[in-house]
């Protein structure tokens, strides 16, 4: 399963841009890392914005998800920012809740890695909920115009 989100994520131009990079994928569960970048992922403060957060917590809830219901795409999502997000690395862990036929629900932790200290200091500065529904390869096929 991890290969298989790995190279998923590797066809997501934003992700490799972004450096997202999956460590952990299995069971309802996902883990992506990614190295803070000074000078294109802050906020006006020197934070990591709050987009960034969005999209490693939505990205994250996705492939938490895609390990029980294979293809999947976000219908709600939401996020609560708790701390400043500041640190040389931020790793996204998230976990399916319960997954049904139709929505798949996940929730999702943001962490930051302070400078020069390993993952035994993470600090949580985020967490997200999604609901997300699986899709058949048929539909993400473009209709033709009418």
């Amino acid at each position: 399963m991890l290969d298989t989100i790995q190279a998923i994520n590797r066809t997501a131009s934003f992700n490799r841009w972004a450096g997202f990079e999956v460590h952990h994928a299995a069971d309802g569960e996902a883990e992506l890392r990614m190295n803070w970048r000074e000078e294109d992922m802050g906020q006006y403060a020197g934070f990591l914005h709050a987009g960034m957060i969005a999209a490693l917590l939505d990205t994250v809830s996705g492939y938490a998800a895609s390990t029980k219901a294979g293809r999947v795409l976000a219908s709600h999502f939401s996020v609560n920012c708790i701390s400043p997000a500041i640190g040389s690395a931020f790793v996204a862990r998230g976990r399916v809740v319960k997954a049904g036929r139709k929505q798949v629900f996940v929730v999702a932790e943001l962490y930051a890695q302070p400078e020069g200290q390993g993952e035994d200091a993470l600090k949580l500065v985020a967490t997200g909920n999604a609901i997300l529904v699986p899709i058949a390869v048929e539909e993400l096929q473009p209709k033709p115009a009418a």
